[in-house]
């Protein structure tokens, strides 16, 4: 386990003291990032975490409705711990809480080695592997959302806010008719996430913030961040937030689109060359290839809940095949128009449900083995795309999607095996429990005829 220096947490209980913090809220990712944590006093802060603080190991694959899914040294082992350490430089001051700050944690084992079914250590394993050619992960989260109202007439409970038709990119009381969209950003600046814009997404009720590039783990901190703060404030007004990939038959579902590039040790774009086809260099065509490669595997941890699968389909602006483009939103992978420092690629395949450590972890997964490997693209999409003579499908359903990414060795070496099985059993078990449950749909189709 990584050290704690003493010194550096009393001289951080001290600066919370003398910034009015009297709660430190430590937080870390499960496996489908709900964030796990603990609220600390900021008074016996140093004392409280001097030695990490324990949880259960099973908290990382409690399913959604507290089922504890028995996961290799959890449930069946006796459901020992595993310990969360504060990450200090990762203090920051809630702005709508006054009085708590909040702190990401790295999870270790009792041993003190890294946890491996740790997202955040997931994303770190891959990290250090580019570190290895020179290279440093660049990368840009993009994440819709929609946010709900109580509406007891309404069979789930609730309905979208602001119903109405074609306010895709509109701003102001139109399509928000209480402006929540403009204070959340606000508040979400003050929380030092580096959001740059925000609008009106194609649905009624549906939104998109997106968040500054930066290099991986920054990013990935700064989406999981601000996932549970979109989620936090949406409670405060007495809505729901929801980043489910499609919530609704009649309207769209939810993207998170990830825009990556590398740089070298000296912040050289490595993406970017004047004389290489299309403007990018080898290291971006490898890339691509790569991401290409490994994407059905990438799809069950971008696409990563049953309900993901419904995004997907001709003329969704999701991707249905494995395919890249530029400028071309109908692409699984979009190469933005811009080049020099700004080449870079974006993934379209993910949607909103996806843990964006893991999501990341994915894609730079996907990317390194194409670099490593040197692997060159296919053709480029040419027009819209949804073609099936054109390129392979993707996964059309999460048990598919496990399967490929049971099978793809290389990325499961690289986001570690011990992780992988552990996913794998999470969502084997997620299967198995939908596959027993009687849905609307079933009674509908069947009920009144047979």
């Amino acid at each position: 386990m990584e050290h704690i220096d003493e010194n550096a947490l009393r001289v951080a209980a001290e600066q919370l003291g003398a910034d009015g913090i009297d709660v430190v809220r430590l937080g870390y990712s499960d496996l489908i990032g709900t964030e796990r944590g603990r609220d600390v006093l900021a008074d016996r802060f140093d004392r409280t975490v001097g030695d990490g603080v324990a949880f259960c190991r099973s908290v990382y694959a409690t399913s959604p409705m507290g089922d504890v899914v028995d996961i290799a040294g959890g449930l069946s082992a006796g459901l020992p711990d595993i310990v969360a350490v504060p990450d200090l430089s990762t203090v920051r001051a809630v702005p709508w809480e006054p009085g708590v700050a909040h702190v990401i944690a790295d999870v270790y084992n009792p041993d003190g080695t890294p946890s491996e079914e740790s997202p955040r250590q997931v994303l770190r394993r891959v990290v250090d592997r580019f570190t290895e050619l020179g290279m440093r992960p660049i990368v840009g989260p993009e994440l819709e959302f929609y946010v709900l109202e109580p509406d007891e007439s309404a069979p789930n409970g609730w309905r979208r806010y602001g119903e109405a038709t074609g306010n895709v990119y509109v701003a102001g009381l139109k399509g928000d008719p209480e402006n929540t969209l403009l204070a959340s950003l606000r508040e979400l600046a003050a929380y030092g996430l580096d959001v740059v814009a925000a609008n009106h997404e194609f649905s009624s009720g549906q939104f998109e913030i997106n968040l500054w590039h930066s290099e991986a783990l920054d990013a990935a901190d700064r989406a999981f961040r601000f996932k549970h703060a979109v989620q936090e404030l949406s409670r405060r007004r007495g809505k729901m937030a929801t980043f489910m990939a499609k919530p609704f038959n009649d309207e769209g579902g939810s993207g998170f689109h990830v825009h990556f590039s590398t740089l070298d040790a000296d912040g050289k774009p490595l993406f970017d060359d004047p004389q290489g086809t299309d403007g990018l260099s080898d290291i971006a065509r490898s890339a691509i290839a790569g991401v290409l490669a490994h994407a059905p595997a990438l799809a069950a941890i971008s696409n990563p809940t049953i309900n993901s699968y419904k995004r997907f389909g001709p003329d969704t602006l999701a991707p249905w095949l494995v395919d890249w483009g530029l400028d071309n939103r109908s692409a699984m992978v979009r190469i933005p128009p811009e080049r020099g420092r700004a080449s870079r690629l974006e993934l379209r395949l993910g949607d909103a449900s996806a843990n964006p450590y893991l999501a990341i972890a994915g894609l730079l997964a996907a990317a390194y083995l194409g670099i490593r490997d040197g692997l060159t693209p296919p053709h480029k999409l040419e027009g819209y795309g949804y073609d099936p003579t054109k390129a392979d499908r993707l996964p059309a359903d999460l048990g598919t999607a496990i399967d490929a990414l049971e099978e793809d060795k290389d990325l499961a070496d690289l986001l570690g095996p011990s992780f992988v099985e552990t996913f794998v059993a999470y969502k084997r078990n997620e299967l198995e429990r939908f596959g027993q449950f009687v849905t609307d749909w079933e009674f509908r189709e069947y009920a009144y005829h047979l």
